[in-house]
């Protein structure tokens, strides 16, 4: 069994659905129940035997710079997050995946799901009963992916880290060095990348249990895992906004990004009490929004 490594942490993305938290700090340094994401992760995966840790950043990179001194973690740039999908991280350390952990910086695991030595590679999943928006995936007798599928049901689907051992790596970034300047390939995921050949590229399921793997895209979901943020969002946006209409943050909902004609952040929507509301960045006017 191939020992691992090191561990790849993208977080160059901008994470805009976490709006307007995402605004203010980047997504991976949210604290949840009391530790940072990412600070989470990196304990973990050195406490499994993980050699070395690199962190892939982009949005609100400099925000990360203090975790090079506190756990010795190496910082590599991506310098086309905003232009490219994360294939772009992919390929910004393609000289240092060997036998590699894929992680993104925003999930937090219940129990620490990693290992000094990996048998092959996988993704890791959970299970879905009944339907789900998510990427489902099913396997063959030998136990390898043979399907992906953007929705399903009664399924698999992919939530958190992969691992890449030395040969999955080989050839996926074969195919990535074949495809990289392709039109079509700026905005895939890494995931749409290897759906596409799945044929050479050969995985399995990393099987959790329900709650191991968190993830959560959106403030709301962020309150449901951490009810501490329900009245206390961390936001001086969401503060500034509830305190112009005079409530609780609590009241504060379904919080969605704005963006502009340039695709940058131009400010957010949220419900308060049944209301439609926008927060526009250049003029911090706060305005109501007919549906």
């Amino acid at each position: 069994m191939p020992k691992v490594d090191n561990a790849i942490i993208m977080a160059a993305g901008t994470s805009s659905r976490f709006a307007p938290l995402s605004y203010e700090r980047h997504k991976g340094l949210t604290v949840v129940r009391g530790e940072v994401l990412i600070e989470r992760q990196i304990a973990q995966l050195l406490e499994a035997g993980v050699p070395d840790v690199y962190i892939v950043t982009g949005y609100k990179a400099e925000q990360f710079s203090y975790l090079a001194d506190k756990y010795g973690v190496q910082l590599v740039h991506n310098p086309d997050y905003l232009t490219r999908n994360n294939n772009g991280s992919i390929w910004a350390v393609r000289n240092i995946m060997r036998n590699s952990y894929l992680c993104s910086a925003d999930n937090y695991f219940a129990q620490n799901p990693f290992e000094a030595q990996v048998d092959g590679a996988y993704y890791a999943a959970e299970y879905a009963y009944g339907q789900t928006a998510e990427w489902c995936m099913t396997e063959d007798a030998d136990g390898f992916v043979d399907s992906v599928t953007i929705g399903g049901s009664d399924a698999w689907y992919m939530m958190g880290h992969a691992f890449w051992d030395e040969a999955y790596t080989r050839q996926f970034l074969s195919i990535l060095q074949n495809e990289y300047d392709l039109p079509q390939t700026t905005q895939k995921l890494w995931e749409n990348i290897y759906m596409e050949h799945l044929d050479v590229l050969k995985m399995r399921i990393r099987k959790y249990e329900p709650g191991v793997i968190t993830e959560f895209d959106t403030l709301d979901e962020l309150r449901l895992f951490d009810p501490s943020y329900v009245d206390n969002t961390r936001s001086e946006m969401v503060r500034r906004v509830a305190a112009e209409l005079g409530v609780p943050e609590r009241e504060i909902v379904d919080c969605t990004p704005l963006k502009d004609n340039t695709n940058e952040a131009a400010g957010f929507e949220f419900r308060c009490k049944g209301t439609k509301y926008c927060v526009l960045y250049a003029n911090g006017v706060l305005q109501k929004v007919t549906d």
